[in-house]
């Protein structure tokens, strides 16, 4: 049912035990599981889909319609309902979770072990350096100290600035108070140069251009940190590649 368990199932489960996938399992700005995706079904989210199928389990997250869950469990479904992680422990507990359900927990373990593995190598890629980091997105969202993208730059050893505008979970952030910070870089998920909305025009005020041009800008996807689950190996590596270049 959700985007996040879709890329667990496809890491962990055998292909034929995935009876369908989310509605948002091939979008390619949430899914870093495009292409795997293609040789599913694709549900529409609503009830009858799911009950058609007939399935033994249904993933899904605890921020999915409600009142959909609240039917596939009247009819006798059971569901494995995911929270969003706020942390890589809490990603570890959902992959070890998800290789239970599937039967798999080898494979879960070995993806725990590569996720392990890239907190290790960014680790030691950033250590010592000390950067303030800003997570910044659409309108000037930031995202806060318990966020889950906060909570893999700080594993890396990065301190989030967040916290020096008062923002928790996330927040948005004027344009004054980000130039005021002056975190060492900014974290965004794209390094376009066009803005197809008023809310991407926020990243390329000249303001920002001018104080955070590309070699003061860390890109990391959307689609490697929207969902707590094996990609976040990629976004690490990913982040250690980004501060390789705009050290240069």
């Amino acid at each position: 049912m959700n985007v996040c368990t879709d890329q667990l199932l496809l890491t962990l489960a055998d292909p034929g035990q995935i009876l369908g996938l989310s509605r948002y399992s091939r979008d390619r700005m949430q899914s870093w599981g495009v292409e795997d995706a293609r040789r599913y079904r694709m549900l529409s989210g609503a009830a009858e889909d799911i009950l058609a199928l007939k399935p033994d389990v249904v993933a899904a997250s605890l921020f999915d319609k409600r009142a959909t869950r609240e039917l596939l469990k009247a009819k006798g479904l059971h569901l494995a309902e995911f929270g969003v992680p706020r942390s890589l422990d809490e990603v570890k507990d959902q992959i070890r979770e998800m290789g239970e359900i599937v039967r798999h927990p080898e494979r879960a373990a070995a993806e725990i072990e590569k996720l392990d593995a890239a907190i290790a190598r960014a680790r030691q890629a950033v250590a010592h350096k000390g950067y303030r980091v800003l997570p910044l997105s659409r309108r000037g969202w930031v995202s806060g100290s318990e966020s889950l993208l906060s909570s893999l730059l700080t594993e890396a050893g990065l301190f989030n600035a967040a916290g020096e505008l008062g923002v928790a979970f996330g927040g948005f952030a004027s344009l004054e108070s980000i130039v005021n910070l002056k975190p060492d870089f900014i974290v965004v998920s794209d390094a376009g140069d066009t803005a197809e909305d008023d809310g991407r025009a926020f990243l390329l005020h000249p303001a920002l251009e001018r104080f955070y041009p590309p070699s003061k800008r860390i890109v990391i996807p959307d689609r490697l940190t929207v969902c707590g689950g094996v990609m976040l190996a990629d976004a690490l590596d990913l982040l250690i590649a980004e501060l390789e270049r705009v050290e240069r």
